[in-house]
C-alpha cells in the first residue's frame, strides 16, 4: 500500500499524499527493525530473545491503541484520509497483511534460530510430553502444590455465562465430556502471579553443581494443560488449546463533563477491562468447533483471528530472556557520576555545582542518581522553600515520590502535577497522587484536553539576601528503571531566565494563566510549534546568505504534516537536513526536487533511543534544544511539552561533536530510510572503522574519557 515515488514538476505541491509515509505502516517498519535485532547473531542470545519479546509487546500495544482506533473510525463510517491518502479501511487491510508477515518472521526466527541456539547453550525449553518420567513427576508435584490452588476453572453453559476474558491474558479453552457423553466448554486463565516457566530439573547442591548451567524448562500453560484431570475430576478431557486476547485499551475520558478527573479516570480504567476484542490469537491445532465458540462469544472479526505454532504471545518471551544466564546477556555496566556531582556528601555541593555552571547528564551512560540526590537534598536542606515537579511515568516504589513526601515532612511547599492520562500508567499514577495528597502535597491531575508530558523540576532556595531557582529539565521520565534502559538527557541549571520561565509554566499548570511569551523555553501548545517553524525558516535564510544551512534533529517520531513540509522547504532551499528518527517517520527522504538534501536514519540497539535533540547551525552561532517533544501532532497540539536551550558552549560542542556526530557515524546499528519508506541496514567498507554509537558512548564512560572529565573549565 506504499504510494509510488515520482518525479515532480517545478511547481511541487508539498501536501501531495505520495510525499508522506503512512504513520501506522511506519510504526510497523520500526517493529521490523526491532525484529532484525532478534535475528542478529552478533547480539547475545538472551538479548535476541528479549528483542523478540519487545516485538510482541509493541504489537500488543499497536492493536490496543492504533488498530482499535482505526476500527472505531471504520464503525463510525469515517472516510477521512490520512496525510498519505489512505482511508481507515485501506490502512486496516495494509496493517493486517504487514502484521501477519512480521509475526510469521518472528516465529520462524524463534523456531529455526533462537530455540536451537538455546538448546546448544544448555537451555532446553520442552513440551510436557517431551519430558522424562522424573521431570514430569516434578512438574506434576509443582502443579499440585503451587499451581492448582490458584486456578479457577470457569464453565460455560445455560446456567453460567461465557466468562470475561481479560485483556492480554493467556487462557486455555478446554473441551470435556461428562459421564452421560455430553460435551462441555470451560476456560482456565493462566495466572500471571506465578512464574511462567517451570524448572523441572532435579535440585543440585551448590557444592556439587560444578558450574552446571544446563536447565530444562516448560511453560506454565503446558503444565496446567497436562494436569487438567485434577481440575475436572470424573470428566474426560477431550482437548485443551491456548488462546490470547487483545482488547481496545483506549480510555474514553469525557473531560469537559467530568466533575472530578481522578474519579473519571478510575472509571475509565474499569471500562478498559471490557473494551472490544481487536485480536484473537489461537494455537494452530485449535479445531473449528472450539474456535467458533470463542469467535461468537468474544464477538471478534474473523479477520483478526490468527493461528500460531509456538508461543501465542511473543511478549511472554521476556520471562525466558530473564533467566539467570549472564553469559548469554549483554555485560553489565556501571553508570558514571559526572565530575560536577562527585562530592564528599555536603548538601551544599550539588547546589554549588549547579550555580557554577550548567550540568548535563546523558542516561544511561551517566547515573540517574544525581537527580534523586538533588530531590533528597532539596527535601532536607533548610534553605529550600519549595519543590515543584511534573510526573508522567515514575513507576512503582519511586524514590522520586519518596523524596517529595520527605520534603513535605520537612515542611517545604511541594507541588506535583501527576498526569493521570499517561497511557498504561494511569493506575500507578492514581495511587501516587492519592498518597501524596494524603501527606499534604499540592497535587494537580493535569489540564483539560491536554496531557502534561514535559519533564521539569523546580527547587526554590533562599540564599543570602536573594531567592535562587534551581531547575532540572529532561527528555525522559523521572523513573530510575527506564533511566537505565533508555537514552535520555537531563540538564541542571540555575539560569535566572529559565528559572523564571519554569515558574511561569508551573503557574500555568497549577493555576490560571494565558501567558503567551516565554523568555527561553519553547512550550506546547503555546509557542513551540510556531517558534520551531521560525527556527527552521531562519536556517533557510542563513543558507541563502552563506550556503551553510544545516540542521540535525534526533527524535522518536516525525509525523506532523506542517513540520514535514517545513523540512521539505528547507531541503528545497539547499539546507542539509540529518534526521535521526527512532520510530515513526512520515517524511520521505531523497525525493527529487523535494527532499534531495534530507537523510533519515534509525538506530535500534541495546538501549531504547529516547532523547530528543534539535540542532541548528544558525550561521555558525550553533543552537541546541533538548526536551520532551517529538514532532508529532499530539506533542505540538494536544500535550504540554517543553524544549529548552543548551546555552553553555562547552555543552553545545559536546552534544554536537560527541553525541550527534557519533550517532551520524554509526555503521553497526543504523538503518537508512529509503524514499519508499523501507529501511536498509547500513554497510561499511572493509577498511572502515566499526562504530556502534551506544557502545562508543558506553566506552567513553567506562574509560572516563568524556570531555567533562578531561577539562571541566575549558571553554570551546
Amino acid at each position: 500500500m506504499t504510494a509510488p515515488i515520482r518525479s515532480f514538476p517545478d511547481a511541487i505541491e508539498l501536501s501531495d499524499p505520495s510525499l508522506y509515509v503512512n504513520r501506522e505502516l511506519s510504526l510497523l517498519a520500526f517493529q521490523r527493525r526491532v525484529l532484525e535485532e532478534a535475528q542478529d547473531r552478533t547480539n547475545p542470545l538472551l538479548e535476541r530473545i528479549k528483542f523478540l519479546s519487545i516485538v510482541g509487546s509493541n504489537l500488543d500495544e499497536f492493536f490496543m491503541i492504533r488498530v482499535a482506533g482505526l476500527m472505531r473510525q471504520l464503525e463510525a463510517g469515517t472516510t477521512d484520509v490520512s496525510a498519505d491518502g489512505m482511508t481507515p479501511a485501506e490502512q486496516l487491510e495494509a496493517i493486517r497483511a504487514e502484521v501477519a508477515n512480521i509475526v510469521a518472521a518472528a516465529h520462524k526466527s524463534l523456531r529455526r534460530q533462537l530455540m536451537p541456539a538455546l538448546e546448544e547453550a544448555g537451555v532446553r525449553v520442552r513440551e510436557y510430553r517431551q519430558l522424562s518420567a522424573a521431570q514430569q513427576g516434578r512438574a506434576d508435584k509443582y502443579f499440585s502444590h503451587t499451581v492448582f490452588p490458584v486456578l479457577t476453572p470457569l464453565a460455560f453453559d445455560p446456567g453460567r455465562p461465557f466468562p470475561h476474558i481479560s485483556n492480554l491474558s493467556l487462557n486455555l479453552a478446554v473441551l470435556i465430556r461428562d459421564a452421560e457423553g455430553e460435551q462441555h466448554f470451560a476456560r482456565i486463565k493462566v495466572p500471571v502471579t506465578l512464574p511462567q516457566l517451570v524448572s523441572v530439573d532435579a535440585p543440585v547442591r551448590p557444592s556439587k553443581s560444578n558450574g552446571v548451567k544446563n536447565q530444562t524448562l516448560v511453560w506454565l500453560e503446558d503444565v496446567i494443560a497436562s494436569n487438567l484431570n485434577a481440575l475436572f475430576p470424573g470428566m474426560e478431557i477431550l482437548e485443551a488449546h491456548p488462546f490470547h486476547v487483545t482488547r481496545d485499551a483506549e480510555i474514553a475520558i469525557q473531560e469537559l463533563e467530568a466533575g472530578d478527573l481522578l474519579e473519571n479516570t478510575e472509571e475509565g480504567l474499569r471500562q478498559r477491562r471490557f473494551g472490544d476484542v481487536v485480536r484473537l490469537q489461537v494455537s494452530a491445532a485449535m479445531p473449528s468447533n472450539v474456535l467458533r465458540i470463542l469467535v461468537n462469544n468474544l464477538e471478534v472479526n474473523r479477520k483478526y483471528v490468527s493461528k500460531h505454532s509456538g508461543p501465542l504471545s511473543l511478549s511472554r518471551l521476556k520471562y525466558l530472556a530473564a533467566i539467570d544466564r549472564p553469559d548469554l546477556k549483554d555485560p553489565a555496566f556501571l553508570a558514571a557520576t559526572v565530575p560536577a556531582f562527585e562530592s564528599d556528601g555536603d548538601d551544599e555541593d550539588i547546589f554549588a555545582a549547579i550555580r557554577a555552571r550548567d550540568v548535563l547528564l546523558h542516561h544511561p551512560f551517566d547515573s540517574f542518581q544525581p537527580v534523586i540526590d538533588f530531590l533528597k537534598k532539596s527535601a532536607k536542606d533548610p534553605s529550600v522553600l519549595a519543590v515543584k515537579m511534573t510526573l508522567y511515568r515514575v513507576g512503582r516504589n519511586s524514590p522520586v515520590v519518596e523524596a517529595l513526601l520527605e520534603a513535605i515532612e520537612e515542611e517545604k511547599q511541594v507541588a506535583a502535577l501527576v498526569e493521570l492520562k499517561a497511557r498504561f500508567d494511569e493506575e500507578s499514577n492514581i495511587e501516587w497522587a492519592k498518597a501524596m495528597e494524603r501527606q499534604g502535597v499540592h497535587v494537580v491531575y493535569g489540564l483539560l484536553g491536554l496531557k502534561v508530558h514535559s519533564k521539569i523540576t523546580l527547587v526554590v532556595r533562599a540564599e543570602a539576601d536573594a531567592i535562587r531557582r534551581y531547575v532540572h529539565l529532561g527528555t525522559g521520565n523521572y523513573n530510575p528503571l527506564t533511566a537505565h534502559l533508555y537514552t535520555d538527557l537531563g540538564l541542571f541549571t540555575a539560569d535566572e531566565e529559565i528559572g523564571a520561565d519554569v515558574t511561569d509554566l508551573f503557574n500555568y499548570l497549577t493555576g490560571y494563566s494565558s501567558k503567551k511569551d516565554y523568555r527561553k523555553l519553547l512550550v506546547a501548545p503555546i509557542n513551540l510549534r510556531e517558534r520551531f517553524q521560525e527556527l527552521i525558516h531562519r536556517e533557510i535564510e542563513h543558507h541563502r546568505r552563506s550556503g551553510n544551512g544545516y540542521v540535525i534533529f534526533k527524535m522518536n517520531a516525525l509525523e506532523e504534516p506542517d513540520m514535514v513540509r517545513s523540512l521539505y522547504q528547507a531541503s528545497q532551499a539547499g539546507v542539509k537536513v540529518d534526521l535521526i528518527v527512532r520510530g515513526i517517520c512520515c517524511l520521505r527522504p531523497g525525493v527529487p526536487g523535494v527532499s534531495d538534501n534530507i537523510r533519515v536514519l534509525s538506530i535500534v540497539g541495546r538501549f531504547l533511543e529516547h532523547s530528543r535533540i534539535y540542532y541548528f547551525h544558525n550561521g555558525g552561532n550553533e543552537e541546541i534544544f533538548l526536551g520532551s517533544a517529538d514532532l508529532m501532532s499530539r506533542n505540538l497540539i494536544r500535550r504540554v511539552e517543553v524544549l529548552f536551550p543548551v546555552e553553555d558552549r562547552r555543552l553545545v560542542r559536546h552534544l554536537r561533536d560527541h553525541v550527534l556526530e557519533i550517532y551520524l557515524r554509526d555503521n553497526v546499528k543504523t538503518r537508512d530510510m529509503q524514499s519508499n519508506g523501507s529501511y536498509t541496514r547500513r554497510t561499511r567498507e572493509p577498511e572502515e572503522e566499526e562504530i556502534s554509537s551506544q557502545e562508543s558512548l558506553l566506552f567513553r564512560r567506562r574509560t572516563k574519557l568524556n570531555h567533562l572529565r578531561i577539562n571541566l573549565t575549558e571553554e570551546s
